[in-house]
């Protein structure tokens, strides 16, 4: 299967200009495919009759090339990939537009996530360089899968720092199971609770740093936009906001690892995240766990270790029923931290709901 590889890039100067003349033009490129395909669609709707058909990203390509290229010669200091991939990912975001999976797509700003695309004789050279075509050769702090092959490299800029990544080929490992069936329940006090009775803590990274992230922009407020210390500023806060998706990240990475690699069945919810962030009191603490993040890592690290992921259906009332009896509650408050019932059992209110899902694996 495929899984992803990114890591940070240890690049001088040169590079580094060479790094934001590609960000650019993509960005650049994007932005005309968008403003183009806007105007087509706008054209549609008020000419039903006659209608233009919506372009593909090859067709935006070749007028990219025979409009926008002959007018801006800095397009030919850069690679032709890094345009041509922009305007097949703007294709690819409308498709999910138009299908309803996500919003429109929206213009893209200087420095709010530069990245570009390039393809290729890509090459890793030894565990810490990559030769890149009109790039040169990259050096990372980070060893690299060695005698690995990329058909193609992604390079973002985060803060001040620039990664690259690509795709990898890895082989299914069918790991040694210490437990059967394990449900999961995800809170928002303790990012999960297992059926087993172990209890993950969650790191709450953005909570442990919001007062500093605060005076950080608090800081900035009256800065002039553009001047070197308002960009000063905007780095200082761009890293925070790193280092706290960081920490995030290594948590659910450690939690899923182990979930993966030691049980045999995994039973999660499949949890309403859009409708809970549309709550402004739980929005924040929400936001903090990572529940969307936690499902994607351990999506595909099931089918890495050999384990089988089982989603919950979202109305299972997982918190209301008893899992001695099997009597449903009526009503029950998220202040009830202990569930207690008629039949005489008394126990936290998330190992009750750990338990009915591995219950319902089961079944």
């Amino acid at each position: 299967m495929l899984i992803g590889f990114k890591t940070e890039v240890k690049c001088n100067n040169k590079q580094k200009t060479l790094f934001f003349k590609h960000a650019g033009t993509a960005r650049h490129a994007w932005n005309w495919g968008l403003g183009l395909t806007k105007q087509i669609l706008d054209h549609n709707k008020d000419n039903l009759e006659n209608k233009i058909k919506f372009p593909t990203a090859i067709d935006l390509h070749k007028w990219l090339v025979a409009l926008v290229k002959p007018d801006n010669p800095w397009y030919y200091e850069v690679s032709k990939c890094a345009p041509q991939y922009a305007l097949r990912d703007l294709r690819t975001a409308w498709d999910r537009s138009f299908k309803k999976i996500a919003k429109p797509p929206r213009f893209k700003k200087k420095g709010n996530g530069d990245s570009f695309t390039l393809d290729g004789s890509i090459e890793v050279i030894d565990h810490y360089k990559v030769k890149i075509p009109r790039i040169g050769i990259i050096r990372t702090y980070e060893r690299l899968p060695f005698g690995v092959k990329p058909k193609s490299v992604t390079i973002s800029l985060q803060a001040d720092k620039w990664f690259i990544s690509w795709k990898i080929e890895v082989e299914t490992t069918q790991t040694p199971k210490s437990v059967d069936v394990v449900g999961i329940d995800l809170g928002v006090l303790k990012l999960a609770t297992l059926s087993t009775g172990k209890v993950f803590e969650g790191e709450k990274s953005y909570k442990k740093y919001e007062k500093k992230l605060s005076r950080l922009q608090w800081l900035n407020r009256h800065k002039v936009i553009g001047s070197n210390n308002w960009r000063k500023a905007q780095v200082k806060i761009t890293r925070l906001h790193r280092h706290i998706a960081n920490i995030r990240k290594d948590t659910l990475h450690k939690l899923t690892t182990y979930l993966a690699k030691n049980h045999s069945k995994i039973v999660v919810e499949d949890l309403n995240v859009s409708g809970m962030l549309a709550n402004r009191k739980l929005a924040k603490a929400v936001a903090d766990m990572g529940f969307y993040e936690f499902r994607r890592q351990l999506e595909y690290k099931c089918k890495l270790y050999g384990s089988e992921l089982i989603i919950a259906d979202r109305w299972f009332p997982s918190s209301k029923l008893c899992s001695s009896c099997g009597v449903v509650k009526e009503t029950l408050s998220l202040s009830d931290r202990v569930f207690n019932c008629e039949c005489g059992v008394s126990l936290d209110r998330d190992l009750n709901a750990s338990i009915n899902l591995a219950h319902l694996a089961a079944s």
